[in-house]
């Protein structure tokens, strides 16, 4: 089940929502578990048993990893990371070990691909902060399984997270606020993320989709360009339209879901694009990855290697491909030359830092989306040195030029210009009073129309 699903948003956010709020306050972690393993469940019901699996492990090695005296034991952390990891090894990158190993000694080892288990990535790293924050010290181990259990499983951030880290939802699992102030606040984020995936994400797979379908030969470099630009924005419209609903749902259930993307195009370097990017995948990696390897604290060598290797595996932990290894160390390249030259002092001026980031952004989503290497090098090649330039698409069609104007106007630009006008506080404010249920309204509507119209609703999780 999806957020941008009729399924959804008629039958299951209503019924769990009415059965929340009409339940007493110590029931209501129990019924939120039970709503986040069916929500999982209903497209997956095998895959619930590694869920149930996982939430069992957690529990039991958080609590053998600080026992009752106080004492921490490593070889519970270590029992503890090897099965969570080997858990996602199995299922997302043991076909990818196979062909590797057939591919280098000739052999030809057979497998069955087995379905991945969708945000098994997510929940994976969820379990691996919670264990290693209790060994350090950080949080004390859950006693409660039904709360362990929301924890891992809480249905609005499990499928495309932000991964959650449990010191920052351990005190809301005890207590939170359930108000209607906030109950609003959360339906007004919920419908505008609907709205980025709906009306702007959609729209703009059908077009991508469309042209990485195309033989490289038969493919114009307008058609690549167009390709790319769409999949640019339906990769950050989807991605953070689910973060956003993410977010607008742990609101009504009075939870504090922390930002994961926060206008990430109109990022001035590489370094800082990844701080407005996937913030809370970024922030893991540092702080469980990173910082561990030594961080900057070793040389500027050591803290090379550190953030290539830290690209690897931001590449790695997105699919088990090549293609995804390459987009990693891509990024991982651009932050280690952007340490050697620092960006801000050889581009001066912020619009062409911009432009620089976003084209580097771009090539690499290249490798992100493209099948294989030597696809995506061919569509590289195509996008630079033109070809049938005199052709024209019917791809740059009036949908997808309106479609492009909202997706240009909404990753920032509004915002940006509406921290600059110079208006006062007041009037500002007004006008966010009296545009934003316009705005709701208008992005709720036609969501819903589309939706019931079918149109193309594409879930790009499966990989991750």
């Amino acid at each position: 089940m999806v957020f941008s699903s009729l399924v959804f948003l008629w039958l299951f956010l209503p019924i769990v929502l009415g059965l929340y709020f009409l339940a007493q306050e110590k029931y209501r972690n129990l019924l939120l578990l039970l709503a986040s393993l069916f929500f999982y469940a209903w497209g997956e019901p095998v895959y619930i048993a590694v869920m149930v699996f996982s939430i069992i492990l957690n529990y039991c090695c958080g609590l053998k990893i600080k026992s009752e005296d106080g004492k921490t034991h490593q070889s519970a952390l270590i029992i503890g990371i090897v099965l969570n990891l080997g858990l996602l090894g199995f299922f997302k990158y043991a076909g990818f070990i196979l062909d590797n190993i057939n591919y280098l000694t000739g052999l030809n080892i057979s497998y069955h691909q087995l379905p991945l288990p969708i945000g098994i990535s997510f929940y994976t790293f969820q379990s691996l902060s919670y264990l290693i924050d209790i060994y350090r010290g950080v949080c004390e181990p859950q006693k409660n399984i039904v709360k362990m259990g929301l924890f891992i499983s809480f249905f609005p951030q499990l499928i495309a997270g932000p991964i959650l880290k449990y010191y920052n939802l351990a005190e809301q699992i005890d207590h939170r606020v359930v108000s209607l102030a906030k109950f609003n606040e959360g339906a007004v984020r919920f419908i505008i993320g609907l709205g980025k995936k709906v009306i702007i994400a959609n729209i703009m797979a059908k077009t991508a989709d469309e042209v990485f379908a195309l033989n490289i030969t038969d493919m114009s470099t307008l058609e690549a360009w167009i390709g790319i630009t769409a999949y640019t924005f339906q990769i950050y419209f989807d991605f953070s339209g689910y973060s956003d609903m993410a977010i607008g749902l742990g609101k009504m259930f009075g939870f504090q879901i922390n930002e994961n993307f926060n206008y990430p195009y109109i990022a001035s370097s590489i370094k800082d694009f990844w701080r407005r990017w996937h913030i809370s995948l970024s922030t893991w990696f540092k702080e469980y990855l990173y910082i561990p390897l030594g961080g900057n604290r070793e040389g500027k060598y050591k803290t090379y290697r550190n953030l290539l290797i830290v690209f690897f595996m931001t590449g790695l932990w997105h699919g088990a491909s090549w293609n995804f290894v390459v987009w990693g160390m891509w990024h991982g390249l651009f932050i280690v030359l952007e340490k050697i030259i620092p960006i801000e002092k050889f581009l001066r001026w912020r619009p062409i830092q911009m432009v620089y980031t976003l084209l580097i952004v771009i090539c690499g989503w290249v490798f992100f989306r493209a099948e294989t290497l030597s696809y995506a090098v061919d569509f590289l090649h195509r996008m630079f040195v033109p070809y049938k330039i005199d052709e024209v698409t019917v791809l740059w069609n009036r949908e997808f030029q309106i479609v492009l104007i909202a997706a240009l106007l909404c990753c920032g630009i509004v915002s940006g210009l509406f921290k600059i006008i110079p208006l006062r506080e007041s009037l500002k404010q007004k006008i966010i009073q009296l545009g934003t249920p316009l705005v709701c309204i208008f992005s709720a509507y036609l969501s819903l129309l589309m939706l019931a119209n079918n149109t193309y609703n594409p879930f790009i999780y499966f990989r991750f």
